[in-house]
């Protein structure tokens, strides 16, 4: 993955790739990072050098991230790390 800066298209291509392909991962995401119990439909609706904003059922919250992000490899990395690091339920 190259190296880009957070534009918001960018922005726009992680969230759609994250939505169609991982939304799995996603409403672990709301479970694990947001503390929403049990989850039904989570998407991402954007994100930031700081966070990212999800749609949990209708409500939008906001996840921050462990540090801020330089660029799209960093939030490439920073979501894989955050995905690997969820507990298994």
């Amino acid at each position: 993955m190259s190296k880009e800066q957070l534009s918001p298209e960018v922005r726009k291509r992680i969230c759609s790739h994250m939505n169609k392909d991982h939304n799995e991962a996603i409403l672990k995401y709301a479970r694990y990072y947001a503390g929403i119990v049990n989850p039904v439909n989570a998407r991402i609706i954007d994100l930031n050098s700081r966070s990212m904003m999800l749609d949990v059922d209708g409500d939008e919250l906001e996840v921050l991230f462990d540090h801020v992000l330089t660029d799209s490899e960093d939030a490439h990395q920073t979501l894989v790390r955050m995905t690997r690091s969820l507990p298994e339920n």
